[in-house]
């Protein structure tokens, strides 16, 4: 059993749901990001997602990518990414799900990238420019190296494709709440809680619910709707960029602790 696939479980025998925070690395440095990983692992996280910045981000909302471009312009690069994450990742109790869009993926090597997450740590793989079509080639490899590929559904999937996707997904199922890009919202669309059902009928295997997610009451709504994971990116991404890196800091850790007091266990 994988990491990712052990958390859901234990969560799931005490009918809790995970939360999922995501920041990117780098942003305003590694170091900050080192000490965030821990912080949001000791502040109720059970899973991190660490976006790995990258110049051409699709998926993304202004705020991560604005993070993604300060990232990059201190010089964040992959492999000073994993480096950092082999450091930290013995530190951690909630595993660690990496953020990357497919390019660096094709440009390091797929076997090659896939063995140096592992060794840095990595438990699992989100590749938000990866469609169903062109995923078997690092599904395959991911599961025989012990990560965890995610694939996401999109609110305009069809019931087909959800089913396929439901299928080949890998530690948990990432349906995306909105048409568009990431970023904080007023309200999570109701829709979402149709779209759960409609893959809940089709898999077992755990959902977790992303984009838009911003103040606790949304994911309490989310947990209600029947969600396994409530994933929160740009709302953790800004608090972290705002004042000082100890300010930054602080207020990620009372956000999480808030976030996580919502989707509790009654």
């Amino acid at each position: 059993m994988t990491a990712i696939s052990h958390c859901f479980e234990t969560l799931g025998r005490n009918k809790e749901c995970a939360l999922i925070p995501f920041i990117t690395a780098g942003d305003p440095d590694l170091e900050t990001t080192a000490a965030a990983l821990r912080i949001l692992d000791r502040s109720g996280a059970d899973i991190i997602e660490l976006g790995v910045p990258y110049s051409d981000p699709l998926a993304d909302g202004p705020v991560i990518q604005a993070a993604a471009t300060r990232a990059l312009q201190q010089g964040t690069t992959l492999d000073s990414v994993l480096e950092m994450l082999q450091a930290t990742t013995p530190d951690l109790k909630a595993p660690i799900v990496l953020f990357t869009y497919y390019n660096p993926i094709l440009h390091r090597g797929i076997e090659k990238f896939l063995q140096q997450i592992a060794a840095a740590g990595v438990a699992g793989l989100v590749v938000p420019d990866l469609p169903l079509e062109e995923a078997a080639g690092l599904l395959q490899p991911a599961g025989e190296i012990g990560i965890d590929l995610t694939l996401l559904i999109a609110p305009t999937s069809s019931a087909e494709r959800i089913e396929a996707i439901a299928r080949a997904s890998q530690g948990f199922i990432y349906l995306v709440s909105v048409t568009g890009v990431t970023g904080m919202r007023a309200q999570v669309a109701t829709r979402v809680s149709d779209l759960l059902k409609q893959i809940r009928s089709v898999t077992d295997k755990p959902i977790g619910v992303g984009f838009g997610i911003s103040e606790p009451a949304q994911a309490r709504q989310i947990k209600d709707w029947g969600a396994d994971a409530a994933i929160a990116g740009s709302a953790f991404v800004k608090r972290l960029a705002e004042g000082t890196p100890e300010e930054g800091l602080n207020a990620i850790a009372e956000f999480c602790q808030s976030l996580k007091s919502a989707i509790a266990a009654e």
